[in-house]
């Protein structure tokens, strides 16, 4: 391992917060605990901690570490979370949630990256990390209703299966819009339907959808 990835490590915390990137205490720790070099490609672990996205094969990428900060203090993880979480990617966004929720469930369409992602959560001890393969525009019904919905891909829509998977009172944290460019939404559900907060603009890589 790189020598300098330590204090590559502090340094990108230190970047995060100043900018109120990162602001709780429990996530900072999280992200000072998980080490992004596990979850990227061998060659580009002198890269691990540059604020920027990196590819992951697949046409998939690993999120900048402010999308991932940003994203997981929307969330406002708790221990008593049960997460959905669709597009596991590499598995280091579930990884940063795992000690900050009670389980994750993450759907993954690509075949190698769901085998890639276990083995990454596997050596980083995420033993409340379930990852399935299959089509993450449905959810999965079968552990519903989730607490909090986080989509960490490009999305036309809030489908109304994740909608339907929501408890009353819980929200869903996703990047709307098309592919070039998308707003970060924070969608509240609520007794009356859903009330949407914007929280800036964003890019992802599209939700890639099963084809009949």
């Amino acid at each position: 391992m790189f020598m300098g990835i330590p204090e590559d490590r502090e340094m990108l915390l230190s970047k995060l917060t100043g900018e109120g990137r990162l602001r709780s205490e429990n996530i900072i720790e999280a992200f000072r605990e998980v080490p992004r070099e596990s979850f990227i490609r061998e060659g580009d672990v002198l890269n691990a901690y540059g604020d920027y996205p990196l590819q992951i094969g697949c046409g998939q990428t690993i999120s900048a570490p402010h999308m991932v900060a940003t994203m997981t203090e929307l969330l406002k993880p708790r221990k008593t979370d049960k997460i959905l979480e669709i597009g596991t990617g590499s598995g280091y966004q579930a990884a940063i949630l795992s000690g900050l929720v009670e389980s994750i469930i993450s759907i993954e369409l690509e075949p190698d990256l769901v085998l890639i992602a276990k083995k990454n959560l596997e050596n980083a001890g995420c033993s409340n990390v379930t990852v399935l393969s299959g089509d993450g525009s449905v959810g999965f019904q079968n552990h519903a209703p989730y607490d909090k919905i986080l989509v960490t891909c490009a999305t036309p829509e809030i489908f109304q299966s994740w909608k339907d998977q929501l408890r009353e009172g819980g929200f869903i944290v996703a990047p709307v819009g098309g592919f070039y460019h998308q707003d970060l939404i924070l969608a509240t559900k609520t007794e009356n339907g859903f009330i949407e907060e914007r929280h800036g603009a964003c890019v992802f890589v599209p939700l890639r959808r099963e084809t009949i």
